[in-house]
């Protein structure tokens, strides 16, 4: 029977990893933890592989603790970041650490198995040490030496702005928390992003030296997209796992819009598909890429782990008849989120009452046209659609119940100027 560290493997998920944790994967239970960084209410599609992680770890039967730094979070991780973060207030990380958990819930099993998950915080043991305690008992066991050569404190001592002590004492207090969960809860490994090797390393050291026991770590590799950017940044900006920041209909689209050189990786990175089930896939990529099996396939997948069933459902429908005569039946806030960067206007509802507004006249008060001549002989000629449905008729009349959701109208000038009529 295949490993943990077997599964990682062919997923493309181990980048590193400490001498023995192979061995120790494939022959005991384990406990293992990874830190989430509670600088928002919600965490990203950039999370999602971490949180797999733990997700996987747990159906191979060991035991997850996802720490959610509370503690930590006061401070800030200096890895991979340039600029010294903006410190919140305790207010505000308790509330993220609040979000993170709840999304967490939907990928781990917090039950009364052998194995149930943890979320635990480091402010229960990093709030409650003074700072002398903390640099006699911890501190002395770090060099100065030791410390400047780990790769998130050596770039930004490169950098103009250089780092802080705040941020330079991060790596001692993650290491910290590696000797508390080692001690409260027999854990033994922590997994994360290549970016946390040192900050991981620092901690197997201190449980050496204070313990005389050996732990373990685990890294994946950083994503970047086959076009060489950075993964969950868009040209609208983060993909959140929360569904009031992205909608589902948006992170749906995110993942159908994967690149064919990506779309097998996040097969294998962000769902539980087996190998024959993504080799499947990889052939049907390979042999006809225009029909995006996999892209479907994956968008299902994950939005179905993220946000649930009925969502795919109401996703997967709104793609199918989004460029279709339909689109008047979708729900008004996925077809916001399609056209969320497009040209907006907003008029008021009474406008459409009654026999509504003139569609030639609607067109030139969009300024789809530069008049109403032009607005007339471009909806003789077939170039106007509204919510999707050509209108070559110059007398039709645009009224409120054809309005999407009573909200909005799509629209379209050719096939491929788009312009939203909002009701106010």
């Amino acid at each position: 029977m295949a490993s943990l560290f077997d599964e990682l493997t062919w997923r493309g998920m181990v980048y590193d990893a400490t001498e023995g944790a192979r061995e120790l994967l494939a022959a005991e239970r384990v406990t293992a933890y990874i830190g989430f960084d509670p600088t928002a209410s919600s965490l990203h599609v950039g999370s999602l592989l971490t949180v797999m992680g733990l997700a996987r770890l747990q159906r191979f039967g060991h035991a997850p603790i996802a720490i959610v730094g509370g503690g930590t979070g006061m401070i800030g991780d200096p890895s991979g970041k340039s600029q010294e973060r903006v410190l919140l207030s305790v207010d505000q990380i308790n509330e993220n650490v609040a979000g993170v958990r709840h999304q967490l819930e939907r990928f781990l099993d917090f039950g009364s198995a052998t194995n149930a998950a943890r979320v635990v915080n480091n402010v229960d043991w990093l709030g409650t040490i003074d700072l002398l305690s903390f640099l006699r008992d911890v501190g002395k066991h770090f060099t100065v030496n030791y410390m400047l050569q780990k790769e998130s404190v050596s770039r930004r001592l490169d950098s103009e702005e250089g780092i802080s002590f705040t941020e330079f004492s991060y790596v001692v207090l993650q290491a910290y928390d590696f000797l508390q969960v080692f001690d409260r809860f027999g854990c033994v490994l922590q997994m994360g992003g290549s970016d946390q090797w040192g900050n991981i390393t620092a901690g197997i050291d201190l449980i050496r030296k204070l313990r005389a026991k050996k732990a373990h770590g685990l890294i994946w590799p950083l994503m970047k997209t086959a076009a060489g950017t950075k993964f969950g940044k868009t040209e609208v900006g983060t993909i959140w796992l929360d569904p009031a920041r992205t909608s589902p209909f948006r992170f749906y689209q995110f993942w159908l819009n994967t690149d064919d050189r990506d779309v097998v990786a996040y097969l294998k990175y962000f769902t539980f598909l087996d190998r024959q089930a993504i080799d499947a896939l990889e052939t049907a990529t390979q042999a006809a890429p225009e029909k995006r099996e996999a892209q479907r396939v994956l968008a299902h997948e994950v939005t179905g782990l993220v946000h649930g069933t009925a969502h795919v459902s109401r996703a997967e429908h709104a793609s199918s008849v989004l460029f279709g005569e339909d689109i008047a039946t979708l729900d008004a806030d996925d077809v916001l989120a399609v056209f969320e960067d497009v040209p907006s206007t907003e008029l008021p509802a009474d406008v459409f009452a009654g026999e509504g507004l003139g569609l030639v006249e609607l067109v030139a008060r969009v300024e789809l046209a530069p008049s109403k001549g032009e607005a007339r002989r471009l909806v003789q000629s077939g170039g106007i659609y509204v919510n999707n449905r050509r209108a070559s008729d110059p007398q039709a009349r645009v009224t409120r119940d054809q309005a999407i959701g009573g909200r909005l109208f799509v629209l379209r000038k050719g096939q491929k100027q788009n312009h939203l009529v909002r009701l106010m």
